[in-house]
């Protein structure tokens, strides 16, 4: 089965040792069924590794860093199928709505929420979507 890696440029992903997001699938030309699997997102702004204080504005940015990933995958956000929100404070998570909203409510992902500490304090959300290429 063919994987092929993504990286935004993220010191991260060089540091730690992972992907932005990893494609697999059966079929190389077409790429209906291909699976893109997206990491844990965050909201740095990745050419200047800065990070907004505002969870809001840090849930949009996630959601820009997801969408650059899966279209280098050749998928969009409406391929997400699975939607996973980490937050340090659940009580944070409505204020990020509207962002998601905008990003998913006609899409409908499944989604779960889960309250966890991140890898860095600056750190309000982490995103992380599944999607199947050419599903929407």
């Amino acid at each position: 089965m063919p994987r092929r890696l993504i990286s935004s440029g993220s010191s991260f992903e060089r540091d730690i040792g992972y992907s932005r997001a990893v494609v697999v699938g059966n079929h190389v030309g077409n790429h209906m069924g291909n699976h893109a699997f997206v990491s844990g997102t965050t909201g740095f702004d990745y050419t200047t590794m800065t990070i907004s204080d505002d969870v809001a504005t840090q849930t949009e940015q996630c959601l820009r860093n997801i969408e650059a990933a899966l279209r280098e995958a050749g998928a969009s956000m409406r391929d997400v199928v699975r939607v996973r929100y980490i937050l340090p404070n659940a009580a944070d998570f409505p204020a990020t709505w509207p962002a998601l909203r905008a990003a998913f409510g006609d899409i409908r992902p499944a989604a779960t929420m889960i309250e966890a500490g991140l890898a860095d304090p600056r750190m309000k959300i982490e995103i992380e979507v599944d999607a199947i290429i050419g599903s929407a």
